[in-house]
């Protein structure tokens, strides 16, 4: 075969968000009939969206998306969740239904859903399975969670899925994750690209009693070992202790920074890709907005080795990309009070007064 005709995995000349665009926004801000700095992180955020779409003010957002990835975990049968792994199959089948917690508050923020099943061991309707790579994963306590070539399908596919998208007119992203016991290669790669030790990445997940927390813990440890080894590759690291989902996330994140689209990320699987991501694509993070602070102890590192604020703190650790949807309106109004407010000039408001500083 010619290797030469596959498609590759590259993000080179990686865009920047608009720096005339961020300072006009910052500068627009101090003109709006308000005192300077009194919105405080809504201003912020506002500034990033029109940085991201390199015009200020910025536009509302039309066509935000969640997008689901979907796969199954083969260390999940080491009972480190408190769902059977058949489960999976059956919460895509839920969010294909529209009664999914995701579905709620998408609907709620005035976001579409989309789920894509990457790697669950069930079968799923053909239009969500297109991307299918493999079903479930290898346990990667001992082994491999995917093959290489799986491995690279499966973020391309992400890449993919980020195209169809922002070619379909989405302004907004968020990537949510679903899959039994997939807290537990998040926490891995957490703790591999980060430096950190496993009884420092150890979450509850979806809920496990001390003796799953026991197991969990150990096979993150173990799996931390292989981990180590392959550092240096980001794909070697999804293919050894990640998962389809993940690689599929880590494409998407990265693709959409190249596209130019901002993404708001969820919680800990997000997370776990988004640092795989900026491996992968330098740069990307500037990108992502950290859409709130999931309750799981690897999250903050994430957020702490990204050097991202989040905007909410609701100690939410779903998944599904239901806590990025829950910050979605958040984002929405910062974006609206740059476009809508009106400055002093044209309220035909006095401005403040700054008195010189005493002394």
């Amino acid at each position: 075969m010619d290797t030469d005709a596959e498609p590759r995995i590259e993000f080179n000349d990686l865009p920047a968000p608009d720096e005339v665009a961020r300072a006009a926004a910052a500068d627009l801000h101090g003109a709006l009939i308000k005192p300077a700095g009194s919105l405080g992180r809504l201003e912020q955020l506002g500034v990033w969206v029109a940085s991201c779409q390199g015009q200020c003010p910025p536009r509302p957002f039309t066509r935000p998306r969640v997008v689901v990835f979907a796969a199954d975990h083969g260390v999940a049968a080491k009972g480190v969740s408190a769902y059977a792994p058949e489960v999976t199959g059956q919460l895509v089948g839920s969010i294909l239904t529209g009664v999914a917690p995701v579905n709620v508050v998408a609907s709620a923020a005035g976001a579409s859903v989309r789920v894509v099943d990457v790697g669950v061991t069930s079968d799923t309707p053909r239009p969500v399975a297109s991307f299918k790579v493999r079903k479930g994963s290898g346990s990667i306590d001992h082994e491999d969670a995917l093959t290489d070539d799986e491995t690279r399908a499966a973020v391309l596919a992400g890449m993919r899925v980020a195209d169809a998208e922002v070619d379909g007119g989405a302004d907004l992203l968020i990537a949510g994750d679903l899959g039994v016991g997939n807290s537990t290669p998040s926490a891995v790669l957490v703790a591999a690209l980060t430096g950190s030790e496993p009884v420092a990445v150890v979450g509850r997940g979806s809920g496990i009693d001390d003796t799953a927390w026991m197991r969990k813990a150990a096979a993150i440890r173990d799996a931390l070992r292989r981990a180590r080894a392959v550092l240096a590759d980001p794909i070697a690291l999804l293919r050894t202790a990640g998962g389809a989902e993940i690689a599929a996330i880590a494409g998407f994140l990265a693709q959409a920074a190249m596209r130019r689209t901002p993404v708001l990320l969820d919680g800990l699987a997000v997370g776990a890709a988004a640092l795989v991501a900026e491996e992968l694509a330098p740069g990307a993070r500037s990108w992502w907005v950290a859409a709130h602070r999931c309750g799981e102890p690897a999250h903050a590192l994430v957020l702490e080795h990204l050097d991202l604020e989040p905007i909410l703190d609701l100690d939410i650790r779903l998944g599904e990309g239901a806590g990025a949807a829950v910050a979605l309106p958040l984002l929405s109004t910062a974006t609206r009070l740059l476009a809508e407010t009106a400055t002093y000039e044209q309220a035909g408001v006095t401005p403040p007064v700054i008195a010189p500083p005493l002394g």
